[in-house]
């Protein structure tokens, strides 16, 4: 008997880094991917994965940087993790579906709960960037509003 049916994983952009002091360790993708494929055989598992380990918003901020324009410039990083999780991910034999609080159609569809539900139903891993799609929000913020949603 399953203890879940459904689990929304958040994961830190900066653990994506691994032992690098940027990017994106292969290795520590990997990783997380042979669990969360191995997680997924258990329960319908959504995903919201933060953008520490490439670009935070208010890091810009600090610096003199518009604080929207960090913020979004957040959004992306968070993208990017999500892509690199999805490929990794597919490259396992999981499938997979890429939905984005901020509109980036030709790489991942717009977030709607509805869409997630039908595609977590389907036997997808959903994968979740661009947080909120907001800016003074972070994806700890998105990750709770999504698992209400």
């Amino acid at each position: 008997m399953k203890k879940y049916t459904r689990v929304l994983l958040k994961l830190s952009g900066e653990a994506l880094m691994g032992k690098q002091q940027y990017g994106i360790d292969p290795q520590r993708l990997d990783d997380y991917a042979e669990e969360i494929a191995e997680a997924s055989k258990q329960a319908q598992i959504a995903i919201v994965i933060g953008g520490g380990n490439i670009f935070r918003g208010l890091q810009g901020a600090s610096k003199g940087m518009d604080r929207i324009q960090g913020d979004y410039m957040g959004m992306l990083a968070t993208v990017i993790n999500s892509m690199a999780l999805q490929s990794t991910l597919q490259s396992k034999g999981v499938k997979t579906a890429l939905l984005s609080g901020v509109f980036i159609d030709r790489i991942a569809d717009s977030m709607s709960s509805a869409k997630a539900i039908r595609l977590l139903e389907e036997g997808n891993v959903v994968i979740i960037g661009g947080g909120s799609g907001n800016p003074f929000f972070t994806t700890d913020t998105a990750s709770a509003l999504r698992a209400v949603e």
